[in-house]
């Protein structure tokens, strides 16, 4: 079996020397071939690869970019693979060995790529090298095959990139339209996902990458076609490279289970299923569900997920109650016209052990604050998206109170934060000396995130008046909940029905009556009062626990209050009260 390596250079030929000679000392003669295509290199690249007696070369007069030369270069190719390869590489021991066994590992293997030291997607790792001498230690200890580290990926990136022959011939070859460079390889991934194959991430497998050298010389551009080249793959596909294929590592990281546990995952807005497919890749056993609006994304999420087209602020959706280990929201709630209502709605489906997992914006990140109170500006670049259309934003006490009000606790909230200047610092300072409270972690994150169960609570109060008969039932349920929460989330729960939430608040007081809960009772009669003030059930109540406990002037007033709305009550527990042999 034989490879192809396709390099292009334009210039920089001292790295196009170190790459080539690296593939000479570190691959198997007999193979590959090596296949140069130059973009009108001005540096003594030419006259160099002239020189050389095992390279097919291709001399353009002009640069015509990274995917015009790549095809130039497959349209010459003789392997029964070909490897796109930067010259800003250098291989190492057993590589293209180990990324050939993966490629051949199924069928369905449409294309493979490895790790190294400086890459984009989570294709680097950490390194402690120093030179390129340590650099090849480093790599003759890690290159051992392992399919175990083989990770399925939506996309690779194109600096290493291993392709069957037999996939070019069926999908073609890249699309020109990415010249000079940049998102060509997205492309390519995405076509190669669509005819049906598998990518996959050989973690068993690292070369060095130097990174950018081609791109270096046109800095000052890069950015531009940057910009260009992603409109034109959303242009091309209905959807944004940047957000649509991101892997929400954060947020994968708070799902705690044992990587062979069954697991079902629902992402809300999983986009192309970047991070259900690294879900997928964790845990072996888990079951991938998502929801997205987005037509064309979807059908990509598709390849590895049950994604349906449900408007999650519908309340309602195809799955069964209780069915989800984990439900995701990532960077999903802050667009919702009601977030509280959706959470309250999503619980259901949530297990009684289940996890919601959430990212939110940080309203009060020092750019934030920076752009409304120094330049009188209000903008929120969130994940590279600077249209905030129906955006909502968050602080962390905001966050906690949605939290508690539909129905959660949060078990663990951490925040994202970026890189602080000197004077950025100077900034936070000055915010945070204008309040009582340090805030200044809170100044530096750019956004939360967090992972909630559901608070039990919610349920034993929302379905309390079920077992209003079963007076021990309740205060079992209650027993290890302190009082200010109950009635935090009695006011939460009814907090636009007060007949309920009295009835709710009366109910408490008397079943820790007659279970002698007589600690607990008083708080719950007094909110009750608060919430309506002539209600006499609750007046007489009241009234009478406290001269039960001997609280007679406090018991007076509250019964003189019930003689004014009902003089039968009151007649009715002054009798019962004479009953108790208390002196009026």
């Amino acid at each position: 079996m034989k490879t192809s390596i396709v390099i292009l250079t334009h210039n920089q030929l001292d790295y196009t020397k170190l790459c080539i000679e690296s593939i000479r000392k570190f691959t198997v003669t007999g193979s590959y071939e090596l296949i140069v295509v130059d973009n009108a290199s001005t540096d003594g690249t030419i006259s160099w690869l002239n020189e050389q007696g095992d390279i097919r070369t291709i001399f353009n007069e002009s640069n015509l970019g990274f995917p015009k030369g790549c095809n130039q270069g497959i349209a010459i190719s003789t392997g029964d693979n070909i490897l796109l390869l930067n010259n800003d590489t250098v291989v190492t021991e057993r590589w293209l060995e180990q990324l050939t066994t993966a490629l051949y590992s199924e069928d369905s293997v449409g294309a493979v790529s490895c790790v190294t030291n400086n890459c984009s997607y989570a294709q680097k790792i950490s390194t402690n090298y120093n030179n390129l001498e340590q650099m090849q230690q480093f790599a003759a200890e890690y290159n051992v095959t392992d399919p175990t580290k083989w990770e399925e990926r939506l996309k690779l990136i194109g600096f290493c990139y291993l392709i069957k022959s037999t996939v070019i011939d069926r999908i073609g070859v890249l699309d020109e339209i990415f010249s000079p460079g940049n998102f060509e390889d997205d492309d390519y991934s995405l076509r190669i996902r669509k005819a049906g194959y598998k990518l996959l991430l050989c973690k068993d497998t690292f070369i060095h990458h130097f990174g950018s050298v081609s791109f270096g010389e046109m800095s000052a551009k890069y950015s531009q076609i940057l910009r260009n080249n992603a409109r034109k793959y959303e242009n091309k596909w209905g959807f944004s490279p940047l957000y649509s294929q991101h892997i929400r590592m954060e947020v994968i990281n708070l799902i705690d289970e044992p990587s062979d546990m069954p697991i079902n995952v629902l992402e809300v807005g999983c986009a192309c299923g970047g991070t259900l497919l690294e879900i997928k890749n964790r845990f072996k056993n888990s079951n991938l569900y998502g929801i997205e609006l987005n037509e064309k994304a979807a059908e990509v999420a598709k390849i590895i997920a049950d994604v349906q087209p449900e408007n999650i602020e519908n309340d309602g959706m195809n799955y069964e109650e209780g069915f989800f280990d984990y439900i995701i929201f990532a960077d999903v709630l802050e667009h919702l016209y009601d977030p509280w209502n959706v959470l309250i709605n999503i619980r259901k489906y949530l297990k009684p052990t289940g996890k919601l997992l959430i990212s939110l914006p940080n309203i009060m990140h020092h750019s934030v604050m920076s752009d409304l109170l120094v330049e009188g500006n209000f903008t929120y670049a969130e994940a590279g998206i600077l249209d905030r259309t129906h955006m909502r934003f968050f602080t962390l006490k905001e966050i906690q109170r949605m939290s508690f009000s539909t129905g959660y606790n949060i078990n663990h909230i951490g925040g994202v934060s970026t890189g602080v200047s000197q004077e950025e610092e100077i900034f936070i300072d000055r915010l945070n000396k204008l309040g009582e409270t340090d805030l200044r972690a809170q100044f530096g994150t750019y956004q939360y995130i967090m992972s909630s169960s559901k608070n039990l609570l919610y349920d034993i109060i929302l379905t309390i008046m079920d077992f209003k008969d079963q007076p021990i039932t309740i205060v079992e349920k209650l027993r290890d909940y302190n009082i200010q929460d109950i009635l935090s989330m009695v006011n939460v729960l009814f907090k636009d029905d007060d007949y309920s939430k009295t009835e709710v608040l009366n109910l408490l007081g008397v079943v820790h009556f007659e279970n002698g809960e007589y600690k607990r009772v008083l708080p719950f009669f007094e909110q009750a009062h608060l919430t309506d003030m002539i209600n006499s059930e609750v007046l007489y109540n009241i009234s009478y626990f406290l001269y039960f406990i001997g609280e007679v002037s406090a018991a007076e007033e509250y019964r003189n209050e019930l003689r004014k709305i009902d003089k039968q009550a009151h007649e009715d527990l002054s009798e019962v009260v004479k009953e108790m042999v208390i002196s009026f």
